[in-house]
């Protein structure tokens, strides 16, 4: 039964540690488990596209990673060069530091010129929910739908903290049916991820895939 939710985890490493061997080896789990994704930084995306030829799992990586706090042109210009080395997924961070200073409009024109970069290429959008008021975090969604953005995600897994079904559910029912929410960090087992699911999660980001479909829980996350 475990094996019906492969389909939703990016199988993920983004540790700055990572060595090509890891990355290889996470790309030969995602075709043996039929991941959604690998996950990595972008210096590994076109190994990873290379490992993955010919397999179902995409190949998936982050922009202006993990702070948010890059310029726009420089996201943008992240974006184009990893989807030239052959990413088929982009998950950017927002500009959190001006969501919480109200500076809506610079919001929304950071993720849209991501989109606008990734011409057509799925957009997930961090907005990092544990630096977030509830409001800040309604806006962070409302924001990334405006912006033409095609999932909303919760975490880096970098910062004080990762998914709770809590923001799960509030993004949910924030963006409504047909935006993608993605539950990432702190997803260590099947039971954490049926949760995630059950509250609104249509994508799991985890370093903890290969465990999670063993039915093992994971020490750790990151």
């Amino acid at each position: 039964m475990a094996k019906n939710y492969a389909s939703y985890i990016d199988h993920t490493l983004l540790k700055p540690e990572a060595t090509e061997e890891q990355i290889k080896k996470i790309c030969a789990e995602a075709r043996e488990y039929n991941f959604a994704s690998v996950c990595i930084n972008p210096s590994w995306v076109s190994l990873a596209a290379e490992e993955l030829k010919g397999a179902d799992s995409k190949v998936c990586t982050v922009i202006g990673f993990p702070l948010g706090a890059s310029t726009s042109a420089t996201k943008a210009f992240e974006t184009k060069d990893a989807i030239a080395n052959g990413a088929d997924e982009i998950d950017m961070v927002i500009n959190i530091g001006a969501l919480k200073s109200e500076q809506y409009d610079i919001v929304e024109k950071d993720i849209k010129a991501v989109v606008d970069a990734a011409d057509g290429v799925l957009v997930k959008v961090i907005i990092e929910t544990c630096l977030l008021s509830t409001e800040e975090k309604i806006k962070a969604c409302e924001l990334s739908i405006a912006a033409g953005a095609d999932f909303v995600k919760t975490s880096t897994g970098f910062s004080t903290g990762g998914a709770t079904v809590e923001d799960v559910a509030l993004m949910r029912k924030t963006v409504g049916a047909h935006t993608g929410v993605k539950a990432s960090g702190g997803v260590r087992s099947l039971e954490d991820l049926e949760a995630m699911i059950e509250a609104g999660a249509t994508r799991i980001g985890a370093s903890s895939g290969v465990q999670i479909m063993k039915g093992n829980r994971a020490k750790t996350d990151y």
